[in-house]
């Protein structure tokens, strides 16, 4: 079973401004939560392309697209290889692209895939189960500055350096395997005062951990510049993130592919003569209303940010 409420669902699909007969990919499928409603919106000359790295999101898509009227094509890969796999579907331009970041409902709830620190599982936290890299191997094989580096680049973690020094010190005694231990390494490392208030000590590295062990952030600003060129004129993209570095990428990314000359300021004419290939939609993110959040409180650090070709 795949169950996932989709967030800001109306305002992602509608800021694609769907067209009857137009491309459109999901590069991440999950539950078909937004593929849904655009398909609903496609007529049957429309085209349905979803990507997912996980099995049973794309088992449940399919269940969940099974009658739509559109054609529907779903397709395992990391939307880091969106472009590859557009090309080799036979489309060198579509109508828009979605994006709704982090990890879904499922996949957190799914104890053993080790993605939270309320359930007791193996250290995992692979989006894509078949890949090598897993949490167990950063935290027991990674030297302490590069954990360090991971928990305060990826996690905002004022206490980096602490937890890296107690994960160190841990795993010299023995190997640190399940989530619950690493909770409790995390939780021990962190002053107690700090403890006390505020969300789960554990939560920001817990997340810096799963960002490293999927290459997130590096994965999300390439697939970005990869959309762009692929986009029809008046096509757009749409970018549902969870935390401020996916955030932030989405914002300079969208701000750099909207200016115009990029000559340094004391030319006194431009001669760059370069183009912008985006207008942005949105100066300020959509974010989820009250009654959502209450529906859903994953909802509640969600940002939507839309920008259409020129």
């Amino acid at each position: 079973m795949f169950e996932h409420i989709t967030v800001l669902l109306e305002e992602s699909v509608d800021a694609l401004a769907i067209k009857p007969d137009g491309v459109y990919v999901d590069c991440t499928l999950g539950g078909a939560g937004h593929s849904s409603l655009i398909a609903k919106k496609l007529g049957p000359n429309g085209t349905l392309i979803g990507l997912d790295q996980d099995n049973k999101a794309l088992e449940a898509a399919k269940r969940k697209l099974d009658q739509v009227s559109c054609k529907v094509i779903v397709h395992k890969a990391n939307f880091q290889h969106v472009q590859e796999v557009i090309h080799s579907l036979g489309f060198d331009k579509v109508d828009g692209f979605l994006f709704d970041l982090g990890v879904s409902s499922p996949q957190l709830d799914e104890g053993e895939r080790g993605f939270s620190y309320h359930e007791d599982a193996p250290l995992d936290m692979r989006m894509d189960r078949d890949q090598e890299l897993t949490a167990y191997q950063i935290v027991n094989h990674y030297p302490e500055e590069e954990i360090s580096h991971i928990l305060f680049r990826f996690g905002e973690e004022k206490f980096a350096r602490r937890i890296a020094r107690q994960i160190i010190q841990k795993r010299m005694i023995k190997p640190i395997e399940r989530t619950v231990e690493l909770a409790e390494i995390i939780k021990e490392a962190i002053p107690a005062a700090t403890r006390r208030k505020g969300p789960h000590p554990a939560r920001r590295s817990f997340q810096a951990i799963r960002i490293a062990v999927n290459n997130e952030l590096g994965v999300f600003e390439n697939a970005l510049k990869q959309v762009v060129p692929m986009l029809q004129t008046g096509g757009r993209v749409a970018v549902i993130s969870f935390h401020s570095l996916e955030d932030r990428i989405c914002k300079h990314f969208f701000q750099e592919q909207s200016v115009g000359c990029i000559c340094p300021k004391h030319f006194p004419v431009c001669v760059c003569n370069h183009q912008p290939s985006l207008n942005i939609l949105t100066r300020k993110p959509i974010i989820p209303s009250d009654s959502e959040i209450e529906r859903n409180a994953r909802a509640r650090s969600a940002k939507l940010r839309v920008a259409e070709k020129i």
